[in-house]
Parts: structure tokens; sequence; C-alpha cells
């Protein structure tokens, strides 16, 4: 996978370029904003640069790191990774609803770096790219044990039994299904389900989580991480 990696100093750069290129990353580095913007701009022969993932670090020293972020967005769809020293919650859902898809906080793990860019890539490719018990069988179907899930007509079923959902009540099942026992932040579900920022939407979000177990019958399928935010766990066959 190519990597733009957005890091104004050489030395972090440098190590982290190398921790990347030994987990199997070919790594472009970008010292700046608008090294960063160029690196994503169609070249002369009109080829859009191909990126996995762009790590973009929000402490540049030429522009702001939430307008870079989202003037990157409006060139490309390609996932964003926020590297922030802000570790307050309303910096990282500013950086969410300008399009960034995730966030770490420094110092961070590298495991844990590795990690987030596994999951960001895994999701931009669709579905039928996360394996394990998800299993989408042609990327559009999704399921977990007795619950079925067609993404195209938004139908739920389970044990062949079809289950009427609201809109959002949908796209919170399916975004949780699509990445099964990952955990997802309730800023990150607020952000995606809702297109909104967390103030005054957390009690919407816990209305929704317990709609979903009550009309599935199954209290267990979403399990809440106490303190973060949600996973679902793939109930047995």
């Amino acid at each position: 996978m190519r990597l733009l990696l957005v890091e104004d100093d050489d030395h972090v750069a440098a190590a982290l370029s190398a921790i990347l290129a030994k987990h199997g990353f070919t790594v472009t580095h970008a010292r700046n904003g608008e090294e960063a913007l160029q690196a994503v701009l169609p070249t002369a022969q009109g080829e859009r640069p191909s990126y996995g993932v762009i790590l973009l670090d929000l402490g540049l020293p030429d522009q702001d790191g939430y307008q870079v972020c989202g003037r990157i967005r409006k060139l490309t769809t390609t996932p964003v990774i926020m590297v922030t020293a802000r570790g307050d919650v309303r910096s990282r859902i500013h950086g969410l609803n300008l399009g960034a898809d995730d966030y770490v906080v420094k110092p961070y793990d590298p495991g844990e770096l590795l990690a987030r860019i596994h999951a960001v890539s895994r999701r931009s490719t669709g579905p039928e790219e996360t394996g394990g018990t998800a299993g989408a069988t042609d990327g559009t179907v999704l399921r977990l044990g007795p619950v079925t899930i067609e993404l195209p007509t938004r139908r739920v079923s389970v044990d062949g039994e079809s289950v009427p959902l609201t809109r959002k009540e949908f796209d919170l099942l399916a975004l949780l299904a699509q990445r099964p026992g990952v955990v997802f932040r309730r800023e990150q579900i607020i952000s995606e389900v809702w297109r909104t920022s967390w103030e005054g939407t957390g009690r919407t979000l816990e209305v929704h989580v317990a709609s979903l177990r009550s009309k599935l019958r199954m209290p267990a399928l979403i399990e809440t991480v106490r303190g973060v935010g949600y996973r679902l766990v793939v109930p047995a066959a």
C-alpha cells in the first residue's frame, strides 16, 4: 500500500517511514501543507496519485492542518488519519467533520497507528475485503450468524425473518457490522451516521442502540464499551 505521510519533522518522518516500510508500506513524504496538496493533485498526464491512506500531522509550518485536511478531502476520497497533540474532544470532532476518517493523539503507540491505518483502508475498499466472520459474499450482503444485512436494499433479517428498521437504525447497524469486533468511538459514530458533532446527539445514539437490540431481539449483539463507544459482537449461527 502507498501511504502519504505529511510530517514537517524529518527525524520523526524517517523513523515512522522505517516502521511503515517494515510492514509493507511505500511511503511518500510531504513536509508541509503545500507539498501534501501537490502530492494528491493529478499529474500533467492527468493521472491521479493512488494512496491507500494519508497520514496528516496537524502541526504544519505553512498552513493550518485542519484547513489542509478540508482541502485534501475536496481533492480525493483517500482515507485521512489526523495526527494531533490536541487531545480534547472538540478538536477531534472538528477534524472528523472536515472529512478525516480517524485520528491518533500524540504520543501514540506504533501498533495503534498501524491498526488504525489498516482499519480505515479496509473500510475504504468495501466490506468484501474485511474478512473474518462478517463474510460479505459479494460485497453487498453481510452475514453475521443469524443476522443478514443487505446493503443495496437496506433489508435486515434474523433467521430469515425480515426486521423493519428506520434509516438511522440501519445506518448504525451497517456501520458496526462492516467491522465486527472493532470498537467505534461515540463521536465517530455520530459523525458518520448523523453527519454532525457530538454535542446534543449522545442520547440519540443510546436510544438507537437500545432500539436495535430490541428489534433484533439480540441484546448482546451491540456491546457497550464503557467510556469509549460500541462494537458489534458476531453471534453464533
